[in-house]
């Protein structure tokens, strides 16, 4: 299986939502809001993809950073068929390597997606603190 990683820079809105619905991470996003989600990614800092060999998405990290000490990767997806073949982790890894300066990379997972994190690295905080806005 080829699957070819990129930094992209022009995500189209509905590329993203199709690997949002085919991950199942579309349940925790604003899908309903199209204008929240084509904002989401123009004001991203770091978007990478995972594509197969015809070039339909089948991945997508996305993240905001400030290039120095701290990046926090607010979207990770892996659409379903293509779960459990490394894409994610390879997503995360590349996402690092573009951020060779960053010392802390950091995310909110789904409850089910815990393991998925644990085995890729990622220490489990205990002392983390969410606020959401009424916006």
């Amino acid at each position: 299986m080829t699957i070819v990683y990129a930094r992209e820079q022009d995500l189209s809105t509905g590329e993203f939502l199709s690997v949002l619905f085919g991950s199942g991470l579309a349940e925790r996003r604003p899908v309903d809001q199209p204008e929240r989600i084509a904002e989401m990614l123009t004001n991203a800092d770091l978007t990478v993809t995972a594509r197969d060999r015809t070039g339909r998405i089948v991945g997508v990290a996305r993240s905001v950073t400030d290039w120095s000490y701290c990046l926090y990767c607010s979207d990770l997806a892996v659409d379903r068929p293509y779960q459990g073949r490394g894409i994610g982790k390879r997503l995360l890894s590349e996402t690092a390597a573009l951020a060779p300066g960053v010392k802390s990379f950091l995310l909110v997972s789904a409850p089910a997606a815990a393991g998925f994190y644990e085995k890729a690295g990622y220490e489990r905080l205990p002392d983390t603190f969410l606020f959401h806005s009424n916006r």
